[in-house]
């Protein structure tokens, strides 16, 4: 009889942590700590919220009578650490050094580690994360961005897009290592990466000015007319990067970052609102296109995941324009936290190797 194994998942993000309860590959309790703007603005520095997440998520285990002794391990969503291959990793001193620094970025994900680590050594038991959001496996080629001052990098979603590569391979009866797909992430960040035979082989960098826009990031821009903006004088560096990040995108054409307050002003005739989401649309697709060429056309699906992709609308217009590449499936939401315990399952369950930080 196969062991059974008890996780606590923690994957903090900017203005919520989200908590589960995992038994192997069972979800038995789910819960979202909402932060409002004023909570997280009386913190100047991402880690300054490390103590006050903390007690929050002690606070709903013990509301929920939920025992810390029952858990075999704690795993949460890696943060911006150094880029590695992808898979588990068990949280060391020089991964919890790195997150807390932001050596690669400051995001709410780089407490993930820490506050596993925080509840696991006081249970003496081990703490683990999956597929962090740096996770670099380029190709070669697909480092050159045109100067040898700048060298493209891989931040994205690899944690659902693999996930749902693995949903996916499996209803095919087939391994996800076995096989090439296109994978777009479409959440307030856009993502979409060629997946080839288990690896993330190039993939848009979506938190820095790469590929299409999303809902609130503005995507690649012409960048002549990025540096004229950057010495027009109008703007402070904060300011700017705000609007490439934060205020780009939907939020910057129609003032939301919400699909549905999208989808209800077209309902309502708005026609701008339409060009602008059909245009998201198109250039999700072109950058679905490019990463065809990257696996020289041979894509065995186009799958489609985030909270974009409940709408069917949307999906439509994609599936329009890309549906002659490969087959297109739909998983809307996000994995992650099904993820982040099957990446431990995996490895406790002998399928799959523990890997070492840092191992790049």
């Amino acid at each position: 009889m196969a062991e059974t194994y008890k996780f606590l998942i923690i994957n903090p993000g900017s203005t919520s942590t989200k908590i589960s309860v995992f038994e192997n590959d069972q979800e038995q309790f789910h819960t979202t700590i909402n932060h409002s703007p004023e909570e997280i603005r009386k913190y100047h520095e991402i880690y300054d919220q490390f103590d006050f997440r903390l007690e929050l998520i002690l606070d709903v285990l013990k509301e929920n009578n939920i025992a810390l002794s029952e858990f075999s391990a704690v795993i949460a969503r890696g943060g911006n650490m150094r880029p590695v291959v992808g898979g588990t990793y068990e949280v060391n001193d020089e991964m919890l050094k790195d997150l807390k620094i932001g050596v690669m970025g400051s995001h709410a994900s780089n407490l993930g580690g820490g506050l596993a680590h925080a509840i696991a050594s006081d249970l003496n038991i081990k703490s683990y994360v999956v597929d962090p959001v740096i996770v670099d496996e380029l190709e070669p080629l697909a480092r050159f961005s045109g100067t040898p001052l700048i060298s493209r990098k891989s931040k994205d979603h690899p944690l659902n897009q693999r996930a749902v590569g693995r949903i996916a391979a499996q209803q095919a009866n087939k391994k996800y290592e076995d096989m090439n797909y296109i994978i777009a992430h479409l959440g307030g960040g856009i993502s979409i990466a060629a997946h080839k035979k288990g690896k993330i082989v190039d993939v848009n960098n979506s938190l820095n000015g790469d590929g299409p826009f999303s809902p609130e990031r503005t995507g690649g821009l012409p960048f002549g007319s990025v540096i004229d903006l950057c010495y027009s004088g109008e703007y402070t560096k904060d300011e700017l990067m705000k609007k490439l990040v934060g205020h780009g995108g939907l939020v910057a054409y129609l003032g939301t970052n919400d699909g549905r307050d999208v989808t209800r002003m077209i309902e309502e005739g708005n026609k701008e609102a339409e060009t602008v989401y059909h245009a998201m649309a198109y250039q999700i697709s072109k950058e679905i296109g490019a990463m065809a060429s990257v696996l020289k056309g041979q894509v065995d699906g186009i799958l489609l995941t985030g909270g974009l992709a409940y709408d069917k609308r949307l999906m439509g217009w994609i599936e329009e324009y890309v549906s002659f590449i490969a087959p297109v499936q739909i998983f809307p939401g996000e994995k992650e936290m099904e993820a982040l315990a099957l990446g431990v399952l995996r490895v406790l369950n002998g399928k799959e190797t523990i890997q070492v930080y840092p191992n790049k």
